[in-house]
C-alpha cells in the first residue's frame, strides 16, 4: 500500500490551503479601503486648497472685497441681475448664480439706477448687490447746465464758474489712477478729426476751419445729464457727447426750420446760444425775434453776451472799453451773428429760434429785478425803459 506524503493529502491538507486563500482576500479588502480612504482624504485637501486659494465658500467669495475699485456699469434700459456676467468676467463676483440669486433676495435691487458704480475685486454677491445699493459708490453723472462754456471762465469778483472741459475732468479723476486733466480734453477738442467726434454734417466746415482751437466745438454739446465712463478717453467723451446731442438738435428739426427762417443750422445754433443767455425765462422765442429782425434789417445786435464770451472776466453790464474791442463774437463791433455759438443752448432755445413768436421788436431790457423783461419797436421806447432799469438797479448807469 502506498505511503501518502506529509501535507500531499488529507484533512490537513485541505484546511492549510483553505486558510491561505482567506488571508489574500482579507489583505486585499483592506488594502481597497486604506487606498479607497487615502483618495477621500486627498480629494478633501485639494478641495480646501482650492477653496483658499479662491477665497470662496460655496461658490462665494467672502468679505467686502481686496480693496482693488473695479468699475461696473448699468447701462440704460437694463437690470441689476444683466450686470452679473461682467462682474464675474472682471473678478467683482465668483460666480453669476451666487449674484443672481443675491439680486433676486434683495427687494431694494430693482430700484438701481443706470450708471458706473464703484465697486471691488472678490466680493461675496450679497456684498456686491449692497454695494450698487450704496450711493456713495455711484460715479456722479456729468452735468452741463444751460448756457455752460467749454472753457472756464471767471466772472468779476473772483469766482470762476467751471466748463465743461472742467466737468468731464472731475468725473475722470473721480476712479482709480485714469485722471484726465481739462487742458488734455481741450487738445483732442481742438485737433481731433471732426468727423470722428461725432460733429453733424452742418457743422463740419466752421468747425474744421478753427482746427487748433479748443473752442471751437462750442454749442455742440447740449446742456443735461450724461452716464460718462469715468475710465474712458477724452476722444470717446466727447464723442458721446457730440453725437447725443447731434441726435437731439436732429430731432428738432434743425436742418429744415433753419432754411425756413433762412439761416443755416449752425446759424440756427449760435443764435439759440444768444438766446439762451439772454432771453429770460418764458422770452425765448420774443427774443428769437428780435435777433432775426436785426439781422433782417440789417442791424447791430449788441448783445452784451457777445463781449462777454471774448474776456477774460466777465459781468452782466459791459463797459464802453469792452464794447469796442474787436472779437470774432462781440456783436457791437460787428455785424451779423458771432463767429460761432457763445455757450450751450438748451433745446428750449434751438426751438425758439426754430419757431419765433410773431413781432416787429428791435430791442429789448429787464426794468427790474423781478425779471420783467420789455419789448420795443423803437429806439426812443427802449431807451425809456432803459432808464427803468437803471433806476431800478438793474443796470449800472455810468458803465
Amino acid at each position: 500500500m502506498a505511503r501518502r506524503l506529509p501535507g500531499e493529502d488529507g484533512p490537513n491538507a485541505m484546511s492549510h490551503a483553505h486558510s491561505g486563500r482567506n488571508s489574500h482576500a482579507v489583505g486585499k479588502k483592506r488594502g481597497q479601503r486604506i487606498g479607497v480612504l487615502v483618495g477621500m482624504i486627498l480629494a478633501l485637501i485639494a478641495a480646501a486648497m482650492y477653496i483658499g486659494m479662491m477665497g470662496q465658500s460655496g461658490g462665494d467669495f467672502r468679505g467686502d472685497g481686496n480693496g482693488n475699485t473695479v468699475l461696473a456699469e448699468i447701462k440704460p434700459g437694463s437690470t441689476l441681475s444683466e450686470v452679473g456676467p461682467s462682474l464675474v468676467e472682471k473678478g467683482v463676483v465668483s460666480s453669476n448664480e451666487a449674484f443672481q440669486s443675491a439680486a433676486a433676495t434683495t427687494p431694494k435691487a430693482a430700484d438701481i439706477k443706470p450708471g458706473f458704480y464703484k465697486l471691488q475685486e472678490k466680493m461675496s454677491a450679497q456684498s456686491a448687490v449692497e454695494a450698487f445699493l450704496n450711493p456713495e459708490n455711484k460715479v456722479d453723472l456729468l452735468k452741463v447746465p444751460t448756457g455752460a462754456t467749454l472753457m472756464d471762465s471767471k466772472v468779476v469778483g473772483g469766482d470762476t464758474r467751471f466748463g465743461i472741459y472742467s466737468l468731464v475732468s472731475s468725473i475722470t479723476c473721480s476712479v482709480g489712477d485714469s485722471c484726465l486733466s481739462a487742458e488734455e480734453i481741450a487738445n483732442v477738442a481742438a485737433t481731433a478729426d471732426p468727423v470722428s467726434l461725432g460733429v453733424p454734417e452742418w457743422a463740419l466746415e466752421p468747425v474744421q476751419k478753427a482746427s487748433g482751437d479748443p473752442k471751437r466745438l462750442e454749442g455742440l454739446i447740449e446742456p443735461g445729464e450724461y452716464v460718462v465712463d469715468p475710465e474712458a478717453s477724452a476722444e470717446e467723451t466727447l464723442t458721446q457727447l457730440i453725437s447725443a446731442s447731434a441726435e437731439s438738435f436732429a430731432n428738432t428739426g434743425i436742418v429744415d426750420r433753419a432754411a425756413a427762417i433762412n439761416l443755416s443750422p449752425y446759424e440756427l445754433l449760435t443764435a439759440a446760444s444768444l438766446v439762451e443767455r439772454e432771453a429770460p425765462a418764458g422770452e425765448f422765442d420774443k427774443v428769437a425775434r428780435v435777433i432775426l429782425n436785426r439781422l433782417a434789417k440789417p442791424m447791430r445786435l449788441e448783445f452784451d453776451s457777445t463781449v462777454n464770451y471774448g474776456l477774460d472776466e466777465q459781468e452782466v453790464a459791459t463797459t464802453d472799453e469792452d464794447r469796442a474791442r474787436e472779437t470774432p463774437w462781440n456783436t457791437y463791433a460787428k455785424d451779423g451773428l458771432p463767429a460761432t455759438p457763445i455757450a450751450s443752448p438748451s433745446i428750449e432755445a434751438v426751438t425758439a429760434m426754430e419757431n419765433p413768436a410773431p413781432g416787429n421788436w428791435l430791442f429789448f431790457v429787464t426794468v427790474d429785478k423781478d425779471g420783467t423783461t420789455v419789448f420795443n419797436d423803437t429806439f426812443e421806447q427802449h431807451m425809456a425803459d432803459t432808464q427803468k432799469a437803471a433806476e431800478s438797479g438793474v443796470l449800472d448807469s455810468n458803465r
